[in-house]
């Protein structure tokens, strides 16, 4: 099998005042909203859905158990975008203890990539993630907003998330196992 090397970068924010919030594309068909219920099953269709011709596979060999842990743990919110009724794409946010909320996954779905519906997705993930303390009384306000991306992601990502404020604090490089895209279903992507 052969490797290929992928650079991560990491990235925060680590106050409010550098968001850089960006409106919705025009034409008011785009909402977004909390996925209130957790559900394996729709959280695996938007990762294969996002991720399937970028390389997302870490989740992939996951039980249903370990679905169900990742999207009803404490801290943990999905919002999705939605395009007249059809999902979009979405943020993944996981709240941590020490005031700080990862972006764990955000991506579009590619039909929907190059329609000005990414900026707009990010920045409302990142109020979200910046506001999160008042979805949970009792919890520390947010202290930091941070993610990774990758050399994998699509060629728009590091510049979306630089233009949305946030910096650079960490740069990875390692080699990976190259894989076939996995995609939402077996060919989608030939």
């Amino acid at each position: 099998m052969s490797s290929i090397d992928v650079t991560t970068w990491s990235l925060e924010q680590t106050s409010s005042d550098d968001h850089t919030p960006v409106p919705p594309p025009p034409g008011g068909h785009l909402r977004v909203v909390r996925a209130e219920v957790p559900s394996p099953e729709f959280s695996r269709f938007l990762y294969t859905a996002v991720g399937g011709d970028i390389g997302w596979t870490d989740r992939l060999p996951w039980s249903y158990e370990q679905w169900r842990q990742a999207v009803d743990r404490p801290g943990a919110e999905t919002w999705v975008a939605y395009d007249r009724g059809t999902p979009a794409g979405y943020a993944e946010l996981d709240a941590q203890p020490d005031g700080a909320v990862e972006i764990v996954y955000f991506g579009l779905i590619p039909a929907f990539r190059g329609r000005r519906i990414g900026g707009h997705l990010l920045s409302y993930g990142i109020q979200r993630a910046w506001d999160l303390a008042e979805r949970h009384p009792g919890w520390e306000a947010t202290k930091r907003v941070w993610l990774h991306t990758c050399s994998k992601d699509g060629p728009h990502a590091m510049d979306n998330y630089l233009k949305r404020g946030f910096r650079l604090f960490d740069t990875q490089v390692e080699s990976e196992a190259e894989v076939a895209q996995p995609g939402p279903w077996p060919g989608a992507y030939a």
